[in-house]
């Protein structure tokens, strides 16, 4: 498997992997979290990542910046920094606004895209992206979508235990502003985690399969090594304060060796660092 390849995964599962919406009980403010990700293939580390959230009674915010690090860092550069804004709305998290900046190599995609209800209605782009040898992106594509990192701040209805089976059963239909995808999440287990700094307890395992529809390049190594059948993992646990859940691991089977997205940092953060939050 080349490095290029490696890169490019190393630097989409920091910033996303991949929203509820279904009807949900609100969420509760006020929630605001910091976590900190290893990045590993076959045991060697090859990126790491940081992800903050703040989560209010009617508004959220959210960041994640990820980079190939270790021995990939000498081989090759990849890097990304994505944001987003949105309502809280009837328990659901309705983005406004998403910004995407990623480099790979020398070559650098940077865009704004406006969101209504789920319906894409703008995308201002800095760079233009290439469309050649990549599936049409339609209109209909941009409709009832939600972006990446949205996606996998999933709220959890009632008011029993937010680590439940319920956490994990739906279908995520993500749109990053170049490629429309569903995420597949199907509940597996309850397990138990514990980072070196911050949450410690029970976790939501789902089972995740991806549909790639439009805007991946035809033939894509990253999306026939994900969309084959692989056995994929997403361990959700619990921002403080609120009945929503966000990653603490995300695993990728393979038979050279699994692809692990680790939080070895998963903490709360006192109000008055809410600035931390908010996108740049």
């Amino acid at each position: 498997m080349s490095v290029r390849p490696l890169a490019y995964r190393a630097t989409l599962a920091a910033i996303a992997a991949a929203a509820l919406l279904s009807d949900l009980a609100p969420a509760r403010a006020d929630g605001r979290f910091e976590a900190h990700y290893t990045i590993s293939m076959a045991g060697i580390s090859i990126g790491e990542a940081t992800w903050t959230a703040e989560i209010g009674a009617s508004q959220y915010s959210a960041a994640a910046r990820g980079r190939a690090s270790g021995v990939l860092a000498a081989l090759i550069r990849g890097e990304g920094n994505v944001a987003v804004r949105g309502a809280v709305k009837d328990g659901r998290l309705v983005p406004s606004s998403f910004t995407s900046d990623l480099t790979q190599d020398d070559e650098r995609a940077k865009f704004r895209m406006s969101l209504e209800d789920g319906n894409v209605t703008a995308i201002e782009a800095e760079t233009e992206p290439v469309l050649q040898d990549r599936v049409p992106v339609t209109e209909a594509h941009k409709h009832g979508v939600i972006d990446p990192i949205s996606a996998l701040l999933v709220p959890v209805g009632g008011t029993g235990d937010v680590i439940s089976r319920e956490a994990c059963p739906r279908v995520l239909r993500i749109f990053d502003g170049r490629r429309r995808y569903d995420l597949g999440l199907s509940f597996k287990r309850i397990d138990k985690v514990k980072a070196d700094r911050g949450y410690a307890g029970p976790v939501a395992v789902c089972a995740m399969t991806l549909r790639a529809i439009a805007g991946h390049r035809i033939g894509s190594l990253l999306v026939k090594y994900l969309a084959e059948g692989r056995e994929i993992e997403l361990w959700l646990a619990p921002i403080p304060g609120t009945r929503v859940l966000a990653p603490f691991r995300l695993s990728v089977a393979s038979l050279v060796g699994n692809m692990v997205v680790q939080a070895d940092a998963f903490v709360a953060v006192p109000a008055q660092r809410a600035g931390l939050m908010a996108p740049r």
